[in-house]
């Protein structure tokens, strides 16, 4: 057994991805048939562990391993050098997952991020195995990797947990249902002889709700907005939440009756830090907000609502000129 590991498996690891559909696939959707997993709220994480120990590594190539030090140390404990696992890192908080509290994580020190672990432990959700025994195995079927992955964590204990799938689509579609009060996403689809891949193979579906929010700015002129900016009534003032993509050619013809100049003092600034401000942290430089005259659209939103922002885009669905402002409400969750 070789601990070594081939040097793109050694960190950081390029990660597969899904590409977005609107609806739940069928079993024949993709090679092999559709596999279905859990679309967990957390920070994807790879997990290498060769003959120095153990390392985590985000997305975007972050060494995360002091960052979440109890799942860095279950990994040494638990996995067999020359072992290389892809999953999402959560943190549960009263049933529920917290993307909140795993948000206040990064950027700690390790002294700092060694208190929180003790206080909020986080849980790692394995979906899947791109070495063992320090051999590369992401060219195997899916089906393969799972089969070895599950006999790989008969053995684990918490924070390292193996992440369900099923075949069944009603099961997913369950699934799909009920888990969305835990706060889970929504569905990631594989195919069972798909290998792993650094495209968009997989697919994900989100589940969505139709909800009324305040739009009080444009990006762009006002006689053709580009994107809305998006805000909630929050402790006692109409705050931004997050705002839309582009808009088409159709919302802004159906947005156009309705969008005018503020009629009297605004509570947005007409410019906002990305650094500062929810959903523009898209450059460096100040973001220009055309400011309009709040009015009542609603949006469809997936589950990333953290209380006081959705991390996600929204989707412009259409204007409720029959509500007022004072009419919307914080959304539940």
């Amino acid at each position: 057994m070789s601990a070594r590991l081939p040097p793109e498996l050694a960190g950081p690891v390029r990660v597969a991805l899904a590409r977005a559909v609107e609806r739940i696939p069928q079993i024949g959707a993709l090679p092999g048939g559709s596999r279905f997993e859990p679309k967990w709220d957390g920070f994807r994480l790879v997990a290498v562990c060769d003959e120095r120990g153990a390392s985590l590594w985000s997305r975007r190539g972050t060494d995360l391993s002091t960052t979440f030090p109890e799942v860095s140390s279950a990994c040494v404990d638990q996995l067999e050098r020359g072992t290389v696992l892809d999953g999402e890192v959560v943190i549960w908080s009263s049933g529920r997952l917290d993307f909140t509290a795993l948000q206040t994580r990064m950027g700690r020190g390790p002294r700092r991020a060694a208190a929180h672990a003790r206080v909020r432990p986080a849980s790692y959700a394995v979906f899947d195995v791109l070495a063992h025994e320090g051999r590369d195995i992401r060219s195997l079927p899916f089906d393969d990797r799972r089969t070895l992955l599950e006999h790989l964590a008969i053995a684990w204990q918490p924070p390292l947990n193996l992440s369900p799938v099923t075949a069944d689509r009603a099961v997913a579609v369950e699934w799909f249902e009920t888990y969305a009060l835990v706060g889970i996403e929504g569905l990631v689809v594989k195919g069972g002889a798909q290998a792993y891949r650094t495209g968009r193979d997989w697919l994900k579906v989100k589940r969505r709700s139709a909800l009324d929010v305040v739009c009080g700015a444009v990006i762009g002129r006002r006689t053709a907005p580009q994107e809305l900016v998006i805000g909630l009534p929050i402790d006692g003032a109409l705050r931004i939440v997050g705002r839309t993509g582009p808009l088409s050619s159709g919302d802004r013809s159906a947005l156009g009756p309705w969008i005018f100049p503020p009629s009297g003092e605004h509570p947005w600034p007409s410019q906002v830090s990305p650094s500062a401000m929810t959903r523009f942290r898209t450059s460096r430089d100040l973001v220009d907000l055309t400011l309009v005259e709040p009015i009542v659209v609603e949006v469809s939103a997936d589950a990333a609502w953290d209380g006081r922002s959705f991390r996600h885009i929204l989707r412009f669905l259409r204007v409720r000129p029959d509500l007022r402002v004072d009419d919307v409400s914080m959304p539940a969750g």
